[in-house]
């Protein structure tokens, strides 16, 4: 059977203005109440029309980044008081480096917060199965090669996304999805340490011991120390690769 494909399609100049203007707000080039260049400016300095400019500019304000005022310019918000869903799809989906520190920690925050309870819930709730679906998942990370990040990643995430399924809570295992991409991400920086693979596969095994034998308050415990953990180890490598001086534009 001859394969069919869908035509490729390059993303639009405005699309790529967006994406560019986004990652120097969410990385704190460009701070809170900052005004940004002209539109005049930032087409002559990207190289694309006016009306790009304009476009994008109007997607930004859409997703709650920037406000454009007339006869003022356009000014990035403060996105703790005007951000909304859409600002913080941009953060899930942010795969730099250089992601604003301070938000950074509020998502590590949040996570922690939702994180703990499913750890709770899954040893009060789960299944069996669930109990199955975690075994099968400590024997694959004691077979897996610490120094292979790319399959580390994908099993320390795919074992927070079991716990979450098996809390029988519907909307825990959506959240942690979603996170999915800015997660992989950001926790593949601190794997790239062969040495961490093998004390979070620990945890994780303990983690797993708790669920099975319905240890609530355990359970809840191992999952606090275990994002505790990573939060500490990633912040602090984030910390040796950020670039001395490294702070928001100037208005």
């Amino acid at each position: 059977m001859e394969e069919t494909f869908e035509p490729l399609v390059a993303p639009s100049l405005k699309d790529v203005f967006v994406d560019r203007m986004e990652a120097l707000i969410l990385s704190g080039r460009y701070a809170a109440g900052v005004r940004l260049p002209s539109e005049r400016d930032l087409a002559t300095q990207l190289g694309v029309s006016r009306p790009v400019v304009h476009a994008g500019l109007a997607e930004l304000e859409a997703r709650g980044l920037v406000t454009m005022r007339p006869r003022v310019g356009t000014v990035v918000n403060d996105i703790r008081k005007d951000g909304s869903l859409a600002v913080l799809t941009s953060l899930i989906h942010f795969h730099q480096e250089d992601l604003d520190p301070e938000l950074l920690d509020s998502m590590l925050q949040m996570r922690r917060l939702f994180e703990v309870e499913t750890a709770r819930l899954a040893a009060c709730y789960r299944t069996d199965e669930d109990v199955a679906a975690l075994k099968a998942l400590i024997e694959r990370e004691a077979a897996a090669d610490p120094a292979d990040v790319a399959a580390v990643t994908a099993l320390d995430f795919q074992f927070h996304h079991t716990v979450a399924i098996a809390s029988r809570n519907a909307v825990y295992p959506m959240l942690i999805k979603s996170f999915e991409p800015g997660y992989t991400h950001f926790s593949g920086l601190f794997f790239r340490d062969p040495a961490v693979a093998p004390l979070v596969f620990e945890m994780h095994e303990k983690l797993y011991d708790a669920i099975r034998s319905r240890g609530t308050r355990r359970a809840e415990e191992l999952m606090r120390r275990l994002l505790d953990h990573g939060r500490e180890a990633l912040m602090a490598r984030l910390q040796l690769e950020r670039p001395a001086g490294d702070e928001g534009e100037q208005g």
